[in-house]
């Protein structure tokens, strides 16, 4: 999964701003560069960040998806927590919501994608709740995602789960989830993770943002060994050739020329 932020203000500073042809641009990129889903995301989500209108996310996002579909044929994920969003993001051309919340901030959510057919990427957000054993809470907001889309109508078969790295978790924390993705494995759904890039990369690192290649690599590969199916990240070509070797090796999917 390649991010495509359309934010001024991205964490990892590469958001291109309201530029539908910089959007389509790099989406064509990173198809070439082996990307099978493109993320669009138009509301930063980092901690500090100062909050968009529902509206102002859209008009960010819908000419972003709207040009990226016209140029590429791989999946398009609408990466919002708003459900008005995600309704309008989809009939421009979306095929999958990713949820920062997994459904459980905005009631509507689980209406939008169920009645729309969409794929969903539920991800167990820590903000705001209270501490304790990290897979014990992942597995407890998994739950609450999957009971509201199960009444929703959203087939399992059509929802990828992820632990929210860093969303609320300190650094340890997060470093938990990678190595104990086995046991969040059990879950029996594909499992994404979100690590590139990251805060926790940069302090075990002692790195800024655009030195966190070789931790995030790292991070990459430690997550597919312990059964992670998706990785969302920003360095498409770079995380191709991990996610290769690491199937290779853990999962034996690998073909001699």
């Amino acid at each position: 999964m390649a991010i495509v932020n359309v934010t001024p203000d991205s964490f990892s500073g590469d958001g291109l701003g309201p530029d539908p042809a910089a959007a389509a641009a790099l989406a064509k990129r990173f198809a070439d560069e082996g990307a099978d889903i493109i993320d669009v995301g138009a509301e930063s989500t980092r901690p500090d960040a100062i909050p968009v209108t529902p509206d102002q996310e859209a008009e960010r996002a819908l000419p972003a998806v709207a040009a990226i579909r016209a140029a590429t044929e791989l999946l398009i994920s609408i990466d919002t927590q708003h459900a008005e969003v995600a309704e309008v993001a989809l009939d421009a051309g979306a095929d999958m919501v990713n949820d920062i919340n997994g459904l459980r901030a905005d009631r509507g959510m689980a209406a939008v994608v169920a009645s729309r057919g969409a794929a969903l990427v539920a991800m167990h957000n820590q903000r705001g709740r209270p501490p304790g054993d990290v897979v014990a809470n992942v597995l407890a907001g998994w739950d609450e995602s999957l009971r509201m889309a199960d009444e929703a109508g959203v087939p399992r078969d059509r929802i990828i789960l992820d632990p929210g790295f860093g969303f609320g978790w300190t650094p340890e924390e997060n470093l938990q989830i990678v190595r104990r993705m086995d046991e969040l494995a059990a879950a029996g759904l594909p499992l994404l993770l979100g690590p590139s890039r990251k805060s926790t990369l940069g302090l075990v690192l002692d790195a800024p943002v655009e030195e966190r290649l070789e931790g995030t690599a790292a991070a990459v590969a430690i997550a597919i060994a312990g059964g992670v199916d998706v990785v969302r990240v920003h360095d498409v070509a770079e995380m191709r050739r991990v996610a290769a070797v690491a199937d290779a090796i853990t999962r034996g999917r690998w073909r001699a020329p």
